[in-house]
């Protein structure tokens, strides 16, 4: 293996440890489209479009990962989410 394979593997293996965290969203039966598609932008910083999508998406398929990231970065925002009513964790 050359130093430049191995230095893009280990680039990759870290990418995929810092982004491997995510807000899972999950349908209930409690609230709005609009209240969720507002907490959405609200807590995940989504446009209106990602956050009708992403309403869609728990609605039909009873979940969602509404964002990835670093779980400093993702705590704070499943607690916006928790807040707000909505069932949600970091997984």
């Amino acid at each position: 293996m050359s130093t430049r394979e191995k230095t893009s593997e280990e680039f990759l293996l870290q990418e995929e440890i810092i982004t491997s965290n995510e807000i899972v969203l999950y349908n209930d039966e409690v609230n709005t489209f609009d209240h969720v598609i507002n907490t959405l932008i609200h807590a995940c910083d989504h446009t209106p479009e990602q956050a009708e999508q992403c309403s869609i998406i728990v609605h039909h398929n009873g979940k969602c990962t509404v964002k990835t990231g670093e779980l400093t970065d993702l705590k704070p925002r499943c607690s916006m989410l928790l807040d707000a009513g909505l069932s949600a964790e970091i997984i």
